[in-house]
């Protein structure tokens, strides 16, 4: 029987440098997506990618995947999003011409996953669960612990070659042109605040955890632990409003805004998780950070600190390290490397240390082989992973939902691009949570640990504050 499914084409649309304007008329419609490259201000970014009105949602729950409209999957949470994408490509994608495939060479995205790996997904072993420790945590927000669209089309703009392309069949791309050629017309009020943040933790208690993580780390069962505090305030109005005062105020490389009717994630990480581009892999772990400084001089002061200090250098070292280990479970062996080593990354708010490690994909595996062995992040749990993870669940008064898990997309070609959700803001109804955190080892100091989590997230409260 002959595939009656349409043909994928590309087309072109007007440049423009801002992303917003278009997702402007976009960010209502159901399964709105935007993966922001924070361009032209933001270090290292050129892709952005825009879409809506998926063919099907996967969520996960629990450990459980279920899809909408209902497809048979797997159990197990990477093989349901394995199958899902096979079975997409045969069935529910368009086809995918010889000629398309070789012009869009260069674009990240022709069809595929798009949408968030929460931390939680993967549970560590002998996490804590009884119920009298989960009846102390705060109220969690109601996110699952993924979700993950399958897009036909997308908008992609590439800022390095200063093109705007439309990714979609004739049909779809008539129906798209039509939502940005309707006027953006707000449909909730403005964005404000009506709490401040607060945190989970007051001082002692951080003080009270940061002791408990000392003691770990000198009996031996990590080398390093990531803790994390959490804020929560009220708001009320418009997220997308509220995206557009913290990319203004933090651009980075790895943004993005996902909502679904009262709930939204608003990112602006600086971190890449994992990226695969033709059995490519590389991670760019971040271990290591300062505030920007209120004059030049004293900027210049604090990122030459930061370039100088052993404890610094040795963390990142400790989670290249990790993360080798990781991608080596599916690479090819001999393939991993580190071209980078501690390079300085400056961003509007911090300095940090960043490290690039590069891989080959090994041959039979697949991108969610390696996402799976990889995940979570190591640069956001510690080393060994499974043990911090432990003590984490046990310490942390929160869950932390999608914070420190990942946000990208998985192309039908194998292509992924995910990052690492720090920095990252919920909202759930009218309430939103941002957290925190940073990597302790046996010579952090208890009050610059404390102030190098608000450091990391201070900037995000006050542009949100207004």
């Amino acid at each position: 029987m002959a595939d009656a499914r349409p043909w994928l084409e590309i087309a072109d649309l007007p440049y423009t440098s801002d992303p917003t304007s278009l997702f402007e008329r976009l960010q209502q419609r159901p399964g709105a997506v935007l993966l922001d490259s924070g361009r032209p201000s933001a270090p290292g970014g050129r892709f952005d990618i825009l879409s809506s009105d998926p063919l099907a949602m996967l969520t996960i729950e629990d450990g459980h995947p279920r899809c909408e409209p209902s497809i048979p999957l797997p159990a197990a949470p990477f093989a349901a999003q394995q199958a899902l994408l096979e079975h997409a490509e045969t069935e529910l994608l368009p086809r995918l011409s010889n000629t398309v495939a070789a012009r869009a060479s260069a674009l990240p995205f022709l069809g595929g996953l798009l949408g968030y790996w929460g931390y939680s997904l993967v549970k560590p072993h002998d996490a804590t669960d009884d119920a009298a420790h989960r009846d102390a945590r705060r109220p969690e927000p109601g996110l699952p612990e993924a979700r993950l669209g399958l897009y036909d089309w997308a908008l992609v703009q590439d800022h390095h070659a200063r093109r705007t392309f439309i990714v979609a069949t004739a049909a779809r791309r008539q129906q798209v042109m039509a939502w940005l050629d309707e006027p953006a017309t707000p449909t909730r009020p403005d964005f404000t605040l009506t709490s401040p943040f607060m945190a989970d933790l007051d001082r002692a208690g951080y003080a009270q955890r940061f002791q408990r993580v000392m003691d770990y780390l000198h009996a031996g069962d990590c080398y390093q632990i990531n803790l994390a505090q959490r804020f929560t305030a009220h708001f009320q109005g418009s997220t997308w409003q509220a995206y557009q005062r913290l990319r203004q105020a933090t651009p980075t490389p790895y943004g993005a805004y996902l909502a679904w009717e009262d709930q939204a994630i608003l990112s602006l990480s600086p971190e890449r998780f994992i990226g695969i581009a033709d059995g490519r892999v590389e991670t760019r772990p971040i271990k290591g950070t300062r505030p920007r400084g209120s004059t030049p001089e004293d900027d210049q002061r604090l990122a030459a600190e930061l370039r100088q200090s052993a404890k610094d250098r040795a963390e990142n070292v400790m989670i290249v390290d990790l993360l080798r280990n990781d991608l080596g479970r599916a690479c090819r062996p001999g393939s991993v490397t580190v071209p980078q080593l501690c390079g300085l990354e400056s961003y509007a708010n911090v300095h940090h240390l960043v490290s690039i490690v590069h891989g080959e994909l090994a041959v039979g595996a697949k991108p969610l082989d390696l996402l799976a062995s990889a995940f979570p992040g190591g640069s956001i749990t510690g080393a060994p992973k499974h043990r911090a993870m432990q003590i984490i669940d046990e310490l942390e008064p929160s869950q932390r939902s999608v914070y420190c898990g990942s946000l990208g997309y998985l192309d039908r070609r194998g292509r992924l691009d995910t990052s690492i959700a720090i920095r990252t803001v919920i909202a759930d109804g009218d309430t939103l949570h941002i957290w925190g955190g940073g990597g302790l080892v046996a010579d952090s100091d208890e009050e610059a640990e404390y102030q190098e989590t608000l450091a990391k997230i201070a900037r995000l409260m006050q542009a949100l504050a207004g």
